[in-house]
């Protein structure tokens, strides 16, 4: 296992034109063609706003949040579909769920946006840039969509970099690259600057990020308050804030990434019971017992895949761990070099201290 990280690298995945290119890709007759996804469409005579667009029909200047009004007169030729939201919501868990299995920590931040941190196991950029156009590569091979991914040292400028060269986008910012890169950008750029602080800001004589970041902090904190501190630290890059996986405990795994590439069977058996033993400690700590096991491996080349087997009952049983585990494994025992392996449990269900000790004496006689 990795000891220590120079850097975190924190990855912003977002989906391209999401509702329109699900549409697009369940349709494929509309590809190439300008499609607008909205609300009380009636051929252009409702209320109704738009609510994303294929890359097509923005350049007729059709963005989301416009009228559909407008909209239509800008082209009145495009296709215009209703809001699907089922199939968007069906769509995204399925893509969400693949994703998660590339990050150490995942937080989804709406339907088509998640962060990965990927720290624990990548701690270089170059294979950082591997993973992210692995991950770009499969999402639009299983899925059928394209997705621009930024790569950063945090939350802030992984978002603005994957919005940075869209639509099929790779942005890499290293951390001696984050001034040369964020400094010419525009104000409107930075996370929470919207329509009423870039009047403000513009009055001031700032209208790109350098010019902000290089202001003096007490007089935007006179003028905006705290926002204004916040501001100011988002221009300079800072942002301290971590990926956080959602409070609802669904599953308790751990991962064991090695120094080297490994193949040999003793390396990886005795990896695999290291980790059931931490995944049986997590347990206990947190009063669980599961129903289901789950493995992951991750090739040289970044190929990575998760199998898993759902138990009879639930239990707390580490026995069950490692003998699940270890079938689980052999499916891909001599197929490559492994660079990262996991093992996991979900299907919780939470018990009481009388339960977890009742438990563990029965499994032990």
């Amino acid at each position: 296992m990795r000891e220590t990280k120079q850097h975190r690298i924190t990855l912003h995945v977002d989906m391209d034109s999401f509702y329109s290119s699900v549409e697009v890709r369940d349709r494929p007759e509309l590809k190439g063609l300008p499609v607008v996804v909205g609300s009380d469409i009636k051929e252009g005579a409702g209320r109704g706003v738009v609510s994303t667009c294929s890359y097509e029909a923005r350049e007729f200047g059709i963005h989301s949040g416009m009228p559909i009004s407008k909209a239509y007169r800008l082209c009145p030729d495009a296709v215009y579909l209703p809001v699907n939201m089922k199939l968007y919501k069906e769509s995204s868990e399925r893509i969400m769920q693949f994703i998660r299995i590339f990050a150490d920590k995942f937080q989804q931040v709406s339907v088509d946006e998640a962060y990965l941190d990927i720290a624990d196991s990548i701690d270089d950029y170059e294979s950082a840039i591997l993973l992210a156009e692995k991950i770009k590569e499969e999402v639009a091979r299983k899925h059928g969509i394209t997705c621009s991914i930024g790569v950063a040292p945090n939350k802030v400028i992984a978002k603005i970099a994957s919005d940075f060269n869209k639509p099929n986008g790779l942005t890499v910012v290293r951390p001696d690259e984050i001034e040369r890169f964020l400094f010419p950008l525009p104000i409107s750029n930075i996370p929470g600057i919207g329509k009423k602080t870039q009047p403000i800001l513009k009055d001031m004589g700032l209208e790109n990020v350098g010019q902000l970041a290089t202001t003096d902090v007490q007089l935007l904190i006179a003028r905006f308050g705290k926002s204004g501190l916040v501001m100011h630290q988002l221009a300079n890059g800072i942002d301290r804030r971590e990926v956080k996986e959602r409070d609802e405990v669904k599953s308790i795994s751990t991962e064991d990434t090695f120094d080297k590439d490994v193949s040999d069977l003793s390396d990886i058996q005795k990896s695999m019971l290291q980790l059931a033993e931490k995944v049986h400690s997590s347990l206990f700590k947190k009063k669980f017992r599961f129903r289901t096991v789950t493995i992951k491996v991750r090739y040289s080349d970044f190929r990575t895949y998760t199998r898993a087997k759902t138990l009879s009952a639930a239990t707390t049983d580490i026995k069950s761990i490692k003998k699940a585990s270890s079938e689980l494994m052999n499916e891909f025992i001599g197929t490559g070099k492994f660079r990262l392996i996991g093992v996991g449990v979900t299907k919780l269900e939470k018990i009481d201290e009388r339960q977890t000790l009742l438990s563990d004496f029965c499994e032990g006689q």
